[in-house]
């Protein structure tokens, strides 16, 4: 369960990171609440995954999910550079991410 919640917190930072733009400093009410209710979300799951899962880990994981995830979000919805070096570069820190699931002890 602990690796699920990892994921989900990982998933809902790529949601407040990309909503994050819509928000305009935080004047707009509607894109600040998704923000700060996804990013409370994001911070909560990550808690509770660290209950049993190493902090190193943990971080990584979730940092490299909204990084990748943002990233993609960026090029296929917000118009932002699709050079197949940055895809090349997103695609080592998955294989980084993978490697450290499977090299975690829980």
């Amino acid at each position: 369960m602990d690796w699920i919640n990892l994921i989900i917190a990982g998933l809902l930072e790529v949601v407040w990171a990309s909503n994050l733009k819509y928000t305009e400093g935080f004047t707009k009410p509607i894109p600040s609440l998704i923000t700060i209710t996804a990013f409370a979300a994001s911070f909560i799951l990550l808690s509770q995954s660290l209950k049993t899962l190493p902090i190193g880990t943990c971080y990584v994981i979730w940092t490299g999910i909204g990084v990748v995830g943002t990233v993609i979000v960026g090029s296929v919805f917000l118009g932002e550079s699709r050079d197949p070096a940055r895809f090349v570069c997103i695609g080592l820190i998955m294989v980084g991410i993978v490697g450290l699931r499977f090299t975690s002890p829980q």
